[in-house]
């Protein structure tokens, strides 16, 4: 019932596999725990420079499995309170982890599952993928941070239609408004993004984590709060290693080698 969270390597990147089958890979602490330490131990490791979310099989993420959540009303509120404080530090783990973190959705990305996938740099999604956030069908309300990233991208009368009516939208559609980056042939949006993945993976790792970081930062900081974030990322940039030898091998029309 708890799942699992499947984790396999390809080239670079590492492969973070939901593995809930019989709940339609329905999240639970289990998988949010073990998604906070691969990260950990991802962040660590100079040989994983991106990582790739998907879903076993045809579902990426049903969201939370009801069944457990009705049997959490029986127990003290702390219980479902402690439940939502690891979905977070697992959102929080991917906003803040210094490599590119790709979703590869197909299917379902319903609740829980929508923001996780929200919570990731970038979006691969099956031209077939539905997005959702049905929590108010079961007069529950988000959790994963999905409120938090919908208001900043997009329309708050959308944002609203999104939560307070549960609409289902179509990957398109979110390609469309900005929150998809590619839409790909139903079964191809793994493969679509660790092609993404490895693009990702010849580029300089510092360059990288310091873009995550100014995008990040970005809504929460005045023009010239960012702009003195900028200098300062890009002045340290410049002085790393790899901003040699990506301007040197420019010049030298070479393939770099970053480190």
């Amino acid at each position: 019932m708890a799942g699992a969270l499947k984790s396999t390597s390809d080239g670079a990147t590492l492969v973070l596999t939901l593995s809930n089958p019989d709940f339609r890979n329905a999240l639970s602490p289990e998988i949010y725990a073990a998604g906070v330490e691969a990260l950990n131990a991802a962040e660590n490791n100079p040989e994983i420079r991106s990582v790739v979310i998907t879903g076993e099989g045809s579902t990426f993420c049903a969201g939370g499995n009801l069944q457990r959540l009705l049997a959490n009303r029986a127990q003290p509120q702390e219980v479902q309170a402690q439940s939502i404080n690891c979905l977070h530090s697992w959102i929080d783990s991917i906003r803040t982890f210094p490599k590119p973190v790709i979703a590869a959705v197909e299917g379902a990305a319903a609740g829980a599952g929508f923001s996780l996938a929200l919570a990731c740099d970038l979006v691969v999604a099956a031209e077939n993928a539905v997005f959702v956030m049905a929590y108010s069908s079961v007069a529950l309300s988000p959790d994963g941070g999905g409120s938090w990233t919908l208001s900043r991208a997009l329309p708050r009368a959308l944002v609203a239609e999104l939560l307070m009516c549960g609409e289902r939208i179509g990957s398109a559609r979110l390609q469309a408004l900005g929150l998809v980056n590619r839409c790909v042939t139903a079964g191809d949006a793994l493969s679509e993004a660790l092609k993404l993945a490895d693009t990702l993976n010849t580029r300089a790792p510092n360059a990288l984590a310091s873009i995550k970081e100014l995008v990040n930062e970005a809504a929460g900081n005045t023009l010239g709060q960012q702009m003195d974030a900028e200098r300062a990322h890009f002045v340290r940039n410049l002085h790393h290693p790899n901003g040699g030898e990506g301007i040197s091998a420019f010049l030298e029309k070479r393939t770099p080698r970053y480190d």
